[in-house]
């Protein structure tokens, strides 16, 4: 069983000092979807939701959540973000999001990018609940990373 870097040997979670790791590039890319009755999709599709565009809205949100990670995950290192960017793409049922994001850092990106997906979803279910309450959130995860100690990683099409 892999050692867990946040725990230190009395059990007790710690923030893990990456002060004498190399700074090198790092990009994250995660996934996720949130699905939605055929009426929030038209709402969406026709410019039709009251509170405006959710999925500018759920863009710009999920860019500032990337850069407030820190102060969301406690035990999260502040990070200098080089890039940050959202894409939302229809799907028959919703719409899948993708966040990629780039540091020079001593330590990787993935929980920007999937805080950044997770805030955009969040922030489309908020703008648009008043049409539809059963949106469903879903499939948030790490897809690859690049860089750093442990090398890449690209998530499988299958778990």
């Amino acid at each position: 069983m892999a050692k867990l870097s946040h725990v230190d040997r009395k059990g007790r979670v710690r923030m893990v000092d990456v002060g004498a790791k190399p700074v090198t590039v790092r990009e994250a890319v995660a996934h996720g979807e949130i699905t939605m009755s055929g009426a929030a999709l038209r709402a969406i599709r026709r410019g039709a939701v009251a509170k405006g565009d959710p999925l500018q809205t759920a863009r710009l949100a999920g860019i500032l959540a990337a850069k407030q990670t820190s102060a969301l995950i406690p035990l999260c290192h502040p990070l200098p973000l080089t890039h940050v960017s959202v894409e939302l793409a229809p799907t028959a049922r919703g719409y899948r999001i993708e966040a990629r994001v780039r540091t020079s850092a001593r330590t990787g990106v993935e929980m920007e990018a999937l805080t950044a997906v997770s805030v955009a979803a969040l922030t489309i279910y908020d703008m648009v609940k008043a049409v539809d309450k059963t949106m469903v959130i879903g499939a948030i995860c790490l897809v690859e990373k690049r860089g750093g100690r442990s090398g890449p990683y690209r998530r499988s099409a299958r778990l």
